[in-house]
C-alpha cells in the first residue's frame, strides 16, 4: 500500500465495539424472533442484551476515543444541520459516528433498556428473574406486556432506520460502514483529513 493509501485508513472502532455490536445484533434478533415459542431462549436472550447495553455504557464512559458518548452525542442543532446537509448531497465526513447516528445509538440503547426492564419486571409478576420479590412485581401483568411488547417493535423500528441511515450515509460518504464496524477501519480521504482537523483541534485545547 503506497503512502497515500496508507493515510487513508483510519482506526476507528476498537474490539469491544465491534464485539458488542454483532452481539447485540445476534442476541436481539434471537430475542424477537423466540419471544412466543422458545421462551428460555427469549429470556436469556434478553439477559445478554441488557448485559450488552450496561457494558455499553461503561465504555462510553471510559473506552478509547471513538467509543465515547462525549465523541458522537452532538446537540439538537448540530444534528439537525447534518440531516439538512444529508439532502443536498454534502455532509461532513465524521470519523466516528455522524450527529444522526450518535443520537440513533443513544435512542436504540434506551429503548433496549426500557424492553428489558420490562421483560425482567413480567418475569417478576410471575416471581421469577432478578426483580422477583420487589415493589416491580406488583405491576399489572397486562400493562406490562403490552408496554414490553411495544418497545421491542419500536426498536425494531429503529433497526431498520438505523440500517437506512447506514446504506444512506456508505452512499454519500463512498465508505462502507458495515465493513469499518467488521473491520474497525475507515477508508476514505476525507476522513483521514477529518482526522488531522481533529489532532489539531485536541492539539489547540491542550495548550489552552
Amino acid at each position: 500500500m503506497s503512502n497515500v493509501e496508507s493515510q487513508n485508513v483510519i482506526k476507528v472502532w476498537d474490539p469491544l465495539v465491534r464485539i458488542f455490536h454483532w452481539s447485540l445484533v445476534l442476541f436481539f434478533l434471537t430475542a424477537y424472533l423466540t419471544e412466543d415459542d422458545f421462551e428460555n431462549i427469549h429470556i436469556y436472550a434478553g439477559y445478554a442484551v441488557s448485559i450488552l447495553i450496561g457494558f455499553r455504557l461503561i465504555w462510553g464512559a471510559i473506552g478509547p476515543k471513538y467509543a465515547r458518548f462525549s465523541n458522537f452525542v452532538k446537540g439538537p442543532a448540530e444534528t439537525l444541520a447534518y440531516l439538512k446537509s444529508l439532502i443536498t448531497g454534502n455532509p461532513r465526513h465524521y470519523i466516528g459516528h455522524n450527529p444522526a447516528g450518535g443520537m440513533m445509538v443513544v435512542a436504540l440503547l434506551v429503548v433496549l433498556a426500557a424492553t428489558g426492564f420490562t421483560g425482567m419486571a413480567l418475569l417478576a409478576v410471575d416471581g421469577g428473574g432478578p426483580l422477583a420479590g420487589t415493589l416491580i412485581a406488583n405491576f399489572n401483568e397486562d400493562l406490562l406486556e403490552g408496554l414490553h411488547e411495544l418497545l421491542a417493535n419500536t426498536s425494531v423500528l429503529l433497526v431498520v432506520l438505523h440500517v437506512a441511515g447506514v446504506l444512506v450515509s456508505s452512499l454519500l460518504h463512498r465508505e462502507n460502514l458495515i465493513r469499518a464496524m467488521f473491520t474497525g477501519v475507515k477508508v476514505h480521504k476525507a476522513v483521514a483529513e477529518e482526522q488531522h482537523l481533529e489532532e489539531a483541534a485536541d492539539l489547540r485545547r491542550g495548550h489552552d
